[in-house]
């Protein structure tokens, strides 16, 4: 008996639940564009090296190109249609089109899911490369422009808005309560003896 090259999944997608038979092969980013007719996430390199695919598993960042659809399990997946809450955009949705954070729009749906797992990662206090003092008791550091850059190069815009991107990452930071450079770290005192 030869093995079995497809499985039945269910995919949790932007709260809804999707029962698919997909060769064990098919990627995530195949499963959502052409099986779900999710569009919305795109297909750039198909390598995992340019970030347009990035959508959320579980609450992280993943490039959907490289990530097989019979992996995903229970985790609920989130892609650039399940951002908005209905007709009202996230705040980094808003940011991006106030602070023009896309030129021809094609990175722009992987950028957003990026940016979402930015500010959550940083809400964890998780430190990036760019992270000057990583202690814990250092507190997550201020989202300056050179640690959104850092935080964010995992994602490629081809037409090179990069410096409005790094303006609408920090101005969603600061609508959803994030620290920003402009914001002085809180510094913990001694008590008084």
């Amino acid at each position: 008996m030869a093995p079995a090259t497809a499985s039945a999944i269910t995919l949790t997608v932007n709260g809804e639940k999707h029962t698919l038979t997909v060769d064990h092969r098919t990627t995530l980013l195949d499963a959502l564009r052409e099986r779900l007719e999710l569009t919305g996430t795109k297909k750039g390199c198909d390598q995992g090296q340019c970030g347009a695919c990035t959508v959320l598993v579980g609450g992280r960042r993943v490039v959907s190109c490289l990530q097989l659809a019979v992996a995903v399990g229970d985790e609920d997946v989130t892609t650039i249609e399940g951002v908005a809450n209905g007709e009202h955009l996230h705040p980094v949705q808003q940011a991006f089109l106030d602070l023009d954070g896309f030129q021809c729009g094609y990175c722009t749906p992987g950028q957003i899911c990026s940016a979402l797992a930015v500010l959550e990662e940083h809400a964890a206090g998780w430190p990036s490369a760019a992270t000057e003092d990583v202690r814990p008791e250092a507190g997550p550091p201020a989202l300056t422009p050179e640690e959104i850059r850092e935080r964010m190069s995992g994602n490629l815009c081809r037409c090179g808005a990069y410096v409005s991107i790094v303006q609408a990452v920090a101005h969603a930071a600061e609508q959803t309560g994030g620290r920003t450079a402009e914001e002085p770290q809180k510094e913990t005192k001694e008590p008084a003896a």
